[in-house]
């Protein structure tokens, strides 16, 4: 999934998509205003980052742009590439007999038990996820704000009512970005940048 950026002019939200939409929208203001507070931040991490915004809007937008994917070298009779690593591992004799009696040997075995145990954590990792990213965002725009440290021991607390309660007089467009970053947290489907699978990068004026 591409990484989607919001940005900000002053406390309102001028535009959230991929770097070079949100890039040239930024750049569009600081035309107008060159003295213009203007924030952008990283939808997935919520962390602020700067773009490169001088050259031409073409040259902007080439910088920015997602890199092209490599393409793949053909399809060679015999084993396919696996891209593993070889590593030492040690195990006492009965878990080697184990791994050697399942189907597909060992290796295949260890695999499917990593690939396993790393989706049984998915979730965990994206409530971490998404409190990282609220709690950074509203450190960064919102720690001045009555309720900022309630708000946040109710986000890493999975307090979703509490959480809300304390953010409900916040700037709008703040509060309503602080909320899509932390949805997941509290179990919401909710993407980062309040973006649906199906939604271009959308401007706000």
């Amino acid at each position: 999934m591409t990484t989607t950026y919001t940005a900000f002019h002053g406390k309102k939200c001028l535009a959230s998509g991929p770097a070079a939409e949100v890039a040239l929208a930024a750049r569009a203001v600081l035309d107008m205003h060159p003295a213009a507070d203007l924030f952008i931040f990283d939808d997935a991490t919520g962390r602020q980052t700067d773009f490169n915004l001088t050259g031409s809007k073409a040259e902007m937008a080439a910088r920015l742009a997602p890199a092209p994917r490599k393409p793949q070298a053909p399809r060679t009779p015999g084993r396919p590439k696996l891209g593993v690593v070889a590593r030492e591992v040690t195990l006492l004799p009965r878990q080697w007999d184990w791994l050697g009696s399942q189907p597909g040997g060992a290796s295949a075995t260890l695999r499917r038990l990593v690939d396993a145990a790393r989706n049984a954590g998915a979730p965990r990792e994206r409530t971490r996820q998404a409190q990282a990213a609220a709690d950074r965002f509203m450190m960064a725009m919102l720690g001045d704000q009555p309720g900022y440290e309630e708000a946040a021991r109710a986000l890493y607390a999975g307090d979703a009512k509490a959480f809300r309660g304390r953010i409900a007089a916040w700037p709008a467009d703040l509060k309503a970005h602080v909320e899509r970053l932390a949805a997941p947290a509290f179990g919401d489907a909710a993407m980062p940048g309040g973006l649906t699978e199906t939604d271009g990068p959308h401007l706000f004026r």
